[in-house]
């Protein structure tokens, strides 16, 4: 056996079995990945929502701290968690409120209001609709932290099958045209030529959604390193002061913040005592109006009791990373033209995994390992493949 047979060997050892503890879990994300792809879009079919008033062209937007006075109204009792500005309604803001400022915010109420009169819209219950449901199964299956991690580890295991197989079948697929399809040849053998031609045409695709899905599963650990770096930093004079017991405009922090960082819009506000801020500050998120900067936020803190801006600073390497991979994994800057592509190329790889799994139950039927199969790759006749 020549040294280049055994590395084929090894490296269909490695694709064979990273592909096959990974594929049902790759059919998950990507059979619920494919709606949250629309997800705006069969939010809007699915359910009814109250429409923001029409404002003129150039209409201020209302006073924020009239707003959330107005959002806190509908909700006694509960205290403001988050401030948020709708990215795809810029009619209308959220508003997370909980029972505490310490309480999970995942639990949190949301309040839906109008921007430009401060009223009140609605308070939908996102846990009951569909795309949420696809959602929680296609970022931790219900299992919070561990169940990220554990995806995240599959994503890892789908990269290493992608590239072992590039490895494994480029050899036996240089000796075909590109695209080649053996019509005469058997049922396996062209459903290989299907599988390796599709891989072909999507590998660069996998890899991006592949790497760029395992980044997305580290996000609360990309929070908590920020948490503990550089927003421990921004506010390490302040750490031994309590909450305000009365807190400065709103509409005046927001105000300072743009002044601060000219160029960059608004996304959300972080109350002090919010895993976003600290216990003396409100944290001010802005972000850029392209549709690559739109993802990256800078946060600027204001003392919470005199209303004055006390930092600002870039984001640090990794939530940058973390920022710029999630329009890469779902697709979703570039309007419905990408939508549809992605949507497309999901589907085909969910057509990969099957295949792969087919050829793999026919290998083991006729008693082929695929390590054996692969050894005998050079040849186009491979006979492991015409059983």
């Amino acid at each position: 056996m020549t040294a280049t047979t055994k590395s084929l060997r090894r490296w269909g050892a490695v694709h064979k079995w990273t592909s096959l503890i990974c594929t049902l879990f790759m059919l998950l994300l990507c059979i619920t990945g494919l709606p949250l792809i629309f997800h705006d879009e069969i939010d809007d079919l699915l359910h009814s929502s109250v429409k923001p008033a029409e404002a003129p062209a150039g209409t201020p937007p209302a006073n924020l701290d009239r707003l959330l006075a107005n959002a806190l109204a509908r909700a006694p009792g509960k205290v403001p968690h988050f401030l948020i500005w709708d990215r795809d309604e810029p009619g209308a803001m959220w508003v997370s409120v909980g029972p505490t400022i310490d309480a999970d915010p995942t639990n949190n109420l949301l309040i839906r209001m109008d921007t430009h009169t401060g009223a009140y819209l609605d308070s939908p219950d996102v846990t009951g609709r569909f795309t949420y449901i696809m959602l929680k199964l296609h970022t931790d299956m219900f299992a919070g932290l561990p169940g990220k991690l554990f995806l995240g580890l599959m994503g890892i295991l789908f990269c290493v099958a992608i590239i072992s197989g590039i490895v494994v079948y480029a050899p036996s697929m240089r000796k075909l045209r590109f695209g080649a399809y053996r019509a005469q040849r058997t049922r396996v053998v062209r459903w290989l030529d299907v599988h390796n031609l599709a891989g072909i045409l999507l590998v660069a695709w996998t890899l991006v959604v592949g790497f760029t899905g395992v980044i997305n599963t580290w996000a609360d650990l990309v929070l908590k390193m920020w948490q503990f770096g550089q927003l421990a930093e921004m506010t390490a004079q302040y750490k031994d002061r309590p909450v305000p017991s009365k807190l400065t405009s709103l509409n005046g922090a927001v105000e300072v913040a743009r002044h601060a960082v000219p160029g960059m819009t608004p996304s959300f506000v972080a109350f002090p005592g919010t895993t976003f801020s600290s216990r003396s500050h409100c944290a001010v998120f802005l972000r850029g109006d392209t549709p690559l900067t739109s993802r990256l936020l800078k946060p600027a803190l204001i003392d919470a009791e005199t209303g004055k801006l006390t930092d600002t600073r870039d984001m640090p390497w990794y939530v940058t990373t973390l920022f710029v991979s999630q329009p890469l994994h779902f697709g979703d800057y570039g309007g419905m033209p990408l939508k549809i592509v992605w949507a497309l190329l999901d589907i085909l790889t969910i057509f990969i995994l099957i295949t792969g799994v087919y050829l793999w139950m026919r290998r083991r039927k006729a008693g082929v390992s695929q390590e054996r199969a692969i050894a005998n790759a050079a040849s186009i006749d491979n006979p492991a493949l015409t059983t």
